[in-house]
Parts: structure tokens; sequence; C-alpha cells
């Protein structure tokens, strides 16, 4: 099964052939193929709604085929990207860093990054959560080690940490 979330290549390639064959005078089996059985039968009696469905679908197909998978790895009681759905999770430890911890590891994406550091870098650098980082570096700042800033292109708030 595909773990990935795109379109398997040969879904894909088989779905193109058959639109192709409603070129011929059989419209809408690549629709029958991906599970649209109202839609495919419409596409069937009217020679893909007068060829003009079959055009459209043209670009339809990858996501038609994408959609047909997901429902089959629902059906199949896995995630959109192939992973078991509702397994217990056992002994789950997340390491979270706390207090000083915390804001050693802030310092170091700061300094990683000349300097600057937003609060989802800090998220992504330490994996603690928003809040926590946020109030983290509030209290940096609070003590004079960290200035507030916002970044001239993206507007995002930046923390400046002037002694790194």
């Amino acid at each position: 099964m595909n773990t990935q979330n795109k379109p398997t290549k040969d879904r894909l390639v088989a779905s193109y052939i058959l639109c192709v064959a409603g070129f011929l005078g059989i419209g809408g089996l690549h629709r029958l193929y991906n599970g649209k059985i109202g839609t495919g039968l419409l596409w069937f009696c009217t020679f893909g709604l007068f060829y003009i469905g079959q055009f459209v679908d043209l670009l339809l197909i990858p996501g038609m085929v994408d959609e047909y998978e997901q429902n089959l790895r629902l059906k199949a009681g896995l995630s959109p990207l192939g992973l078991p759905l509702n397994q217990p999770v056992v002994n789950s430890q997340v390491y979270r860093p706390t207090g000083n911890q915390l804001m050693v590891q802030l310092l170091e994406a700061a300094e990683s990054k000349g300097g600057y550091l937003t609060v989802t870098q800090g998220v992504k650098a330490t994996g603690a959560g928003f809040a926590e980082v946020e109030k983290v570096l509030k209290e940096m700042m609070k003590s004079g080690y960290v200035r507030i800033d916002n970044d001239p292109i993206t507007g995002a708030v930046t923390y400046h940490f002037h002694e790194l």
C-alpha cells in the first residue's frame, strides 16, 4: 500500500488510459474505476458530458485517484499516511525540556540563527509548545537579555539576542 499522500503511479496511468478511451466513445470508465459510480454512469450515457467532461477530467484525475486511495486506507483502518488508526499508545514518553533546559535550547537555536529567533523556530528547535516557548522568551525579554522586534520582510515577531 502507498504510504505517501500521493496517488500510486499504476492507478494514475490506468485512470488516464481509461479516460482516453472516453474519447473513443466509452466515457466514464476512469470515474467508475475510481469509485465515482454516479458520475461514471452519467459520463457513460452522455459521452463524457459531450466530451467536455472528459477534457476537464484530464486535470482532475490525480485528485480522483488520491481521494479513492485515501478512502481505501480509511476503510482499512489506516490514516492518510498509511499509519494505523486507533492503536493504543504504549509507554509513550515525549521529552519536553523545562525551565533552564528550555532556555538553553532557545539560546542555542538563536545562536545558530545569527542571534534572531521566532517562536515557531523555538518550537521547532526544542519540541516544546508554543505557549511554553513564548513564555520563556518573554521572561528573557523582561530580564533584558532579549529585545523584541518584527522581521522587516515577513512581519513576524522576532526575538533578538544582542549578546549572541
